[in-house]
């Protein structure tokens, strides 16, 4: 309960008399702009101007509304944002392709390194037959 005194009212906050540095454009849901546009068109011509007021619209954005609802952009504007839902199979099967791609190269490498290791293997026999043989004959 307000309590009057001499120069106000004690109890009450004043409302602050700033005004914002930089106005704020108002943005508008979909379903807002589609549940006045069916209460725009339900109404008289009194009944309209208090919606307008009473929103703080303009009928400028009553005509552009209708434009986009009629074009779809409404509807468009409504459904969510960003990339499609995958499904979870799909984003599974895509990271196992990409897991065996990565062990198919892996696989490649072993084998290459299997086949390098088995050439170098079968070098250095010849090359310790080879000594062997020409160790063998000069000190006999």
């Amino acid at each position: 309960m307000a309590i009057p005194v001499a120069g106000g009212v004690r109890g009450v906050e004043e409302p602050d008399p700033e005004v914002p540095e930089r106005a704020r454009m108002r943005t508008f849901s979909p379903s807002y702009k589609l549940r006045t546009l069916d209460e725009y068109d339900r109404l008289n011509k009194a009944g309209k101007g208090s919606l307008l007021r009473r929103e703080g619209l303009y009928s400028s954005l009553i005509s552009e509304w209708r434009k986009q609802r009629d074009h779809g952009a409404i509807a468009a504007l409504g459904q969510k944002r960003g990339r499609p839902e995958i499904d979870v199979r799909d984003r599974e099967v895509s990271r196992l392709r990409q897991e065996n791609q990565r062990l198919e190269g892996e696989l490649h490498k072993a084998r290459r390194v299997i086949e390098v290791q088995g050439k170098l293997s079968a070098l250095l026999e010849e090359l310790a037959a080879g000594s062997a043989a020409s160790d063998g004959g000069s000190t006999a």
